[in-house]
């Protein structure tokens, strides 16, 4: 696996790379402003991208969109970050990553997260990011921005979708629809390839921004 870490602290990118290198994670690039990391990521091609939410020049989450728009094969993103709020959690889903993660991670919950999001999975439970996009979606001026795209589903697929944004696991989602976890795992699948979306978190906050889910009233 191929990853480039981007951070302005030295001592970061270098404990990273120590603890990744460790598993058996190739740390090909290493980034101090976004600018760099941008450049790295086209440059390198990883399969996984460590971005600092606050970098010189460039902050991550704009590094983040610009990684994230257009490129042929598409990295898995985690934003870093030493501050727990809310906010940068949902601006960060928004933005395109993967995933979210404090700086003080434990070494093995950094190798964990780094695989993780390399098969496809998300680092926030599907009730968390609800949460997260119940707060801030309604603030969003962009919101309906993407309702055309749900034309491409199914009814079953909306369904679906619905009950995703409602947190349920897959086996939850096969036992309310009556049907396999391996059906409901198509059906996933098939939604997140028609919205090109790169995760269940990412089709958490699509529900939400298309309207499909209305977020409660605070």
């Amino acid at each position: 696996m191929r990853v480039v870490v981007a951070d302005d602290q030295v001592l970061v990118r270098t404990g990273f790379r120590m603890i990744l290198a460790a598993d058996g994670i190739d740390v090909v690039a290493e980034a101090t402003t976004g600018v760099e990391a941008v450049d790295a990521v086209r440059r390198t091609k990883p399969d996984v991208v460590l971005m600092d939410i606050r970098m010189p020049e460039l902050d991550g989450l704009a590094a983040t969109r610009r990684i994230l728009t257009g490129a042929p094969e598409e990295p898995r993103v985690i934003i870093l970050t030493t501050f727990d709020l809310d906010h940068y959690v949902y601006a960060a889903l928004t933005a395109g990553a993967s995933g979210f993660l404090l700086k003080d991670v434990t070494p093995e919950h950094l190798v964990a997260a780094v695989r993780m999001v390399r098969t496809g999975d998300a680092l926030l439970a599907p009730a968390i990011t609800r949460r997260l996009v119940e707060r801030f979606a309604r603030r969003d001026p962009d919101a309906q921005s993407l309702h055309r795209d749900l034309g491409a589903l199914t009814p079953r697929e909306v369904e679906v979708l619905k009950l995703l944004a409602q947190g349920l696991s897959n086996a939850e989602l096969a036992s309310a629809l009556h049907l396999s976890e391996a059906t409901v795992k198509t059906h996933v699948a098939r939604i997140l390839s028609k919205l090109g979306l790169r995760d269940r978190v990412q089709a958490v906050v699509a529900a939400y921004q298309t309207g499909l889910v209305t977020p409660l009233t605070p």
